[in-house]
């Protein structure tokens, strides 16, 4: 299968590059750690490192179209202009810096959860929806919006940032700055957050005896316990459905949405985290009685979502 496209997705700790054919099957892939360097100008280190992730997969071949999706707020002219878990980025225009490193390579720059929410309209489980809401669970949470059936940015580009809706506001600080912001609770770091604290108030006795330290213990490692049924994990599991139902109710009261489509690196524990969900959500939602029940599924693509639907992006951008 030929490649049409290469896609980038940026992450709070790692890089992910794919070639996609017409169908967003990855045709190759590979993957860097995300560089915090504050350089200058802005998003230096980031760029060179995807330059050579680029190279390693096109070699000097600049005829295929690339998708960027970052994660933060992203201007219609493709500057980066927020991004709370990529610091370094903050300012950065992408698109130029790429550009410095391989010539006549044609590039486009999105979110990153817009570029999944592409992806899962395409060819994914929102094919054929014309009203939902992608959600990436990783480092943060991030948000694609479609509405009839068109990718929703707003007047500035900034639309999707849903991990910054307050949900607690004595809550933990966030790196935006704000306390309680919902991906404090529900996003990869956000789970890892939770254990910790049930670790130390002593309800995670055998996960401290694998980890060795309350302090050490992941998201990763919450959900791998829970997947092999500790009912301490799966007790962490179940609140953080709680808080993601709490966000999700929060979006349907505003934007009516029939499907909520789970992406990012949490997709993993999908099968634990959307059931958890899916029990506190119909108690959450204004009108239960009457309004349909929101569908919540996991990303077809699931964590490439981001990388798949960047590629398409740059495949729709560049024909």
């Amino acid at each position: 299968m030929a490649a049409m496209a290469a896609g980038v997705d940026v992450g709070g700790t790692k890089i992910e590059v794919v070639l996609i054919d017409a169908t967003g099957t990855i045709v190759a892939r590979t993957r860097r750690a995300t560089p915090h360097l504050i350089t200058e100008p802005a998003g230096a280190a980031t760029a060179s490192v995807i330059a050579e992730a680029l190279f390693e997969l096109l070699g000097d071949d600049s005829s295929l179209p690339v998708g960027l999706g970052l994660p933060g707020m992203m201007t219609h002219a493709g500057v980066l202009a927020y991004a709370p878990n990529l610091p370094s980025g903050n300012g950065a225009d992408f698109v130029h810096l790429m550009e410095t490193h391989r010539p006549g390579q044609r590039f486009v720059c999105a979110n990153d959860a817009d570029c999944a929410a592409v992806a899962e309209h395409a060819a994914g489980s929102a094919r054929g929806f014309n009203d939902f809401l992608m959600v990436t669970l990783g480092t943060g949470i991030g948000g694609g919006l479609f509405s009839g059936g068109k990718l929703v940015r707003g007047s500035n580009g900034f639309a999707g940032e849903i991990g910054h809706v307050v949900v607690d506001p004595r809550g933990p600080r966030c790196p935006c700055g704000n306390r309680g912001c919902w991906e404090r609770f529900a996003s990869g770091a956000g789970v890892a957050r939770l254990a910790r604290e049930a670790a130390i108030a002593g309800r995670l006795p055998h996960l401290v005896e694998q980890v060795g330290d309350p302090e050490l213990i992941r998201g990763e490692d919450v959900t791998r316990a829970a997947q092999e049924g500790l009912p301490e994990a799966l007790a962490v599991v179940d609140e953080v459905g709680w808080w993601l139902a709490l966000g999700v109710a929060n979006m349907a009261a505003i934007l009516d949405i029939g499907r909520v489509v789970i992406g990012g690196g949490l997709t993993q524990a999908a099968s634990l985290l959307i059931p958890a969900a899916r029990k506190h959500l119909d108690g959450m939602v204004e009108g239960g009685e009457v309004r349909p029940p929101i569908e919540i599924v996991a990303a077809h693509f699931g964590e490439q979502a981001g990388a798949i639907g960047a590629g398409f992006l740059a495949a729709q951008t560049y024909p």
